[in-house]
């Protein structure tokens, strides 16, 4: 072994990349497509099959425009292209420079045969097709209870559906006996009536990989089943024969845990929304309480009180004033009317003439004041009452015109 030259691993896989892809540059290759695996990239990776090999091929993005169908998993195809040999792996592949259909794919065909024969059974009918309950409160799960979709599964459940029953039905997913177990489950499930509603899938994989859900078994399994069964069986563009049976078909596992729970997840989410609006109608109308309120606080309440009262004291305080000079006038009004009437009074008063030196003069024979000369004769006692005092005198003579 000393004798031989030494290689190191990168020398030897330079080597083996030179004599490939210089052996062969230009390689045409007819197979069955599988792992079809459309990268976010744009780019295609995919294997192409037989009856005893399989090898792995990419078609990059660029070459992908000229396709005239889409890559779908059992198709059988015709390839051109070239040898590549990826060094960090130690894996060869094959370039596609052109891709055409040349036929359909063996297990493609046995699929399509398949479900046929099923349709005519009458087990993909929508009469058949039940209802999801609207509150389930136990949940089944037949998948691998080691996968990543049961993860998925069991992630949205608890998200939206706490408090509800999860039931899990071991059964892997791929290879032999792996619908035999599956089938047995979902009728476990039945027979000791262990949910509501039940998830059958797994997640993606080749269409060699999702062979098991395509099995008669269980595909009669699914139609039988008194309990409504989900069909989630890899991803969206995956599909599987128990997809046509299941009464609800979910793109994803994810997707179906989302539909079991979707009126849980609802009513939840509409009381969530209730309360916050009932909270926030409530904070809105406290607010508006404390605004129309601020106003009326012990520092402000006289400071108000006496706004509102000011204009009113000053109204009274005017017409106060008012009512005094308007009695005031009629008051100066009526004494100057008074004193006028007095004087009228005094002026024409018998005592204000006796004051000046005049006296009035009764004629006591006949009771008649002496105005005139005629109103006495000779002899008449007469009563002379001057401003004090009274007088008695007899008549002597009358001088004078007589009536």
């Amino acid at each position: 072994m000393e004798s031989v030259s030494k290689l190191t691993v990168s020398e030897l896989t330079e080597r083996i990349r030179c004599c490939l892809e210089e052996g062969f540059s230009s390689v045409v290759v007819e197979g069955e497509l599988s792992n079809c695996r459309p990268a976010s990239s744009g780019h295609l990776y995919f294997s192409l099959k037989d009856a005893g090999a399989k090898i792995d091929a990419v078609m990059f993005k660029n070459r992908l425009r000229s396709l005239t169908f889409e890559p779908r998993d059992g198709m059988l195809l015709r390839v051109r292209g070239s040898l590549s040999v990826y060094a960090p792996r130690g894996s060869y592949s094959i370039v596609c420079e052109e891709m055409e259909l040349a036929g359909s794919g063996d297990i493609l065909a046995m699929l399509e045969q398949r479900k046929r024969r099923l349709a005519a059974l009458g087990l993909f009918d929508e009469s058949r097709k039940k209802s999801l309950p609207r509150f389930p409160s136990a949940i089944g799960v037949v998948s691998s209870p080691t996968g990543a979709a049961l993860q998925d599964i069991l992630n949205v459940l608890d998200r939206r559906t706490g408090g509800v029953n999860i039931v899990v039905l071991p059964a892997p997913v791929q290879g032999a006996g792996a619908a035999d177990i599956i089938a047995r489950r979902i009728e476990q499930a039945n027979q000791w009536k262990l949910a509501d509603v039940l998830i059958v899938g797994r997640g993606g994989g080749s269409l060699e990989d999702l062979l098991p859900f395509s099995e008669e078994i269980v595909v009669q399994a699914i139609a039988a089943s008194d309990i409504p069964v989900v069909s989630a069986v890899g991803h969206e563009i995956d599909w599987a024969l128990c997809d046509f049976a299941a009464d609800v078909r979910a793109p994803t596992p994810s997707a179906a845990a989302e539909l079991v729970s979707g009126e849980w997840a609802d009513i939840t989410q509409t009381i969530c929304g209730a309360a916050e609006d009932f909270i926030s109608a409530i904070q809105g109308r406290i607010e508006k309480a404390r605004l129309l309120l601020r106003p009326f606080n012990t520092e402000d309440l006289e400071y108000r009180f006496r706004a509102i009262l000011q204009p009113r004291l000053i109204r009274f305080d005017d017409a106060k004033e008012s009512l005094i000079d308007g009695l005031s006038g009629l008051v100066d009004s009526l004494r100057r009317r008074l004193e006028l009437a007095v004087a009228i009074l005094e002026a024409g008063s018998p005592l204000a003439v006796m004051e000046r030196g005049f006296s009035m003069v009764t004629n006591t024979r006949t009771g008649v004041i002496v105005r005139q000369a005629g109103d006495a004769c000779p002899g008449d006692r007469l009563e002379i009452r001057p401003l004090q005092g009274t007088i008695a005198a007899i008549t002597e003579e009358c001088y004078g015109e007589k009536n």
